[in-house]
């Protein structure tokens, strides 16, 4: 019974140590010529979580800035409107706040019925088919739909970016060492180059990009978008606001999984508890 008890203590461990490393950052240094600045995420953590209105002012910044050039590829329109989505929730528009408080959003379980998330993807043409006479279509998305590219091919991406292939963003906070640090302190990056450094005709100097030079152009300017709720778009706000978008849809089922893995956690804990109490009750008159 003894050895049961360590072994289960040990498991308890394991599983507490795992839960913590699964839900930390990615490791620092992308190999760019300055480390990333450290930020404080609000995902971070096992207890972290997603803002729903800054995923959408993300959203807006990667709709608006982002999208002519980098897909997301592994996000489906749906996604947007499930869990802690950014559009799982949204203001009513129709609504009107009453004596200083503002009117409950609307919150849609099922992201099917949800017009947020059907207006957004019915404004992409979908490539569909074949028909009945063998031949591809196009269609107006729907919800199931993953996110189309906004090229057709690699071939074409490189000649509308002048050689340079610009990745898909769905997982590119998981793809970079340094993660969401990474990804803030590259767009915010853009310097003039040290003196001595010639930088190569269309491209840019980043101090955070390996190398140092960047063929995509500084994506974010002052005031380039602007935000519904009113938030200033500095590029300080649009940096963040966008890798907490591209955060989320790198793992958009993040706050579940460390909701549930917090209870398992929490379940395992009061079982442990209640077999010590059951060893002590069922041994308490044998010696040991």
């Amino acid at each position: 019974m003894n050895t049961l008890f360590r072994n289960l203590a040990v498991l308890a461990g394991a599983l507490i140590g795992a839960a913590f490393l699964t839900a930390a950052p990615a490791a620092a240094a992308p190999g760019g010529e300055h480390a990333p600045e450290d930020h404080a995420w609000t995902f971070e953590g096992p207890f972290g979580t997603f803002e729903r209105t800054q995923l959408q002012r993300g959203f807006q910044v990667y709709q608006e800035v982002c999208a002519s050039c980098h897909a997301l590829e592994h996000i489906s329109f749906r996604n947007l409107g499930e869990g802690s989505g950014p559009f799982t929730c949204f203001p009513d528009p129709d609504a009107h706040a009453e004596d200083g408080h503002h009117a409950e959003p609307l919150c849609y379980e099922n992201p099917n019925d949800n017009p947020v998330v059907r207006q957004i993807a019915s404004a992409y043409m979908i490539t569909d088919g074949p028909d009945d006479a063998g031949d591809m279509f196009e269609r107006p998305g729907v919800p199931a739909d993953r996110w189309p590219s906004p090229f057709a091919n690699e071939q074409q991406a490189r000649a509308s970016n002048g050689g340079a292939y610009p990745p898909d963003l769905s997982l590119i906070v998981k793809a970079r060492s340094g993660g969401a640090d990474y990804v803030r302190s590259l767009l915010l990056g853009y310097h003039e180059a040290p003196e001595g450094l010639d930088v190569r005709p269309g491209l840019y100097y980043n101090e955070y990009f390996p190398g140092g030079q960047i063929a995509m152009a500084p994506p974010l300017l002052e005031g380039i978008v602007t935000y519904a709720d009113g938030t200033e778009a500095t590029t300080e706000q649009m940096a963040e606001d966008v890798v907490t978008f591209l955060a989320w849809a790198s793992d958009p089922h993040r706050v579940d999984r460390n909701r549930t893995g917090l209870m398992v956690l929490i379940y395992l804990f009061v079982f442990a508890v209640l077999l010590w109490f059951a060893y002590k009750q069922v041994w308490s008159r044998v010696e040991h």
